[in-house]
């Protein structure tokens, strides 16, 4: 692959990051109003469960785009070297 190839990754990378963490931040914004407005403690148990079960799967979306950049960082690394 060639030098831009990766170069427009890391871009596409840092923009699918900053879109996951924007997202994990409105659904947190969401869960909590659930939670403040609901009537009865079971259903606030179940909107503060289901809180941080997607924000548990923000958390992992974004570690897994963390290490892809990672890996495209080495990538980047290694096609200058080749240079």
């Amino acid at each position: 692959m060639s030098l831009e190839y990766y170069k427009k990754q890391m871009v596409d990378l840092r923009a699918k990051l900053q879109k996951e963490k924007d997202a994990k931040k409105k659904d947190n914004e969401r869960y909590a109003a659930l939670v403040k407005g609901a009537s009865s403690p079971s259903s606030k148990a179940y909107y503060r469960k289901s809180k941080i079960e997607h924000a548990a799967s923000h958390d992992r979306q974004i570690e897994s785009i963390k290490r892809q950049i990672e890996s495209c960082k080495e990538s980047i690394a290694r096609e200058r070297k080749r240079k």
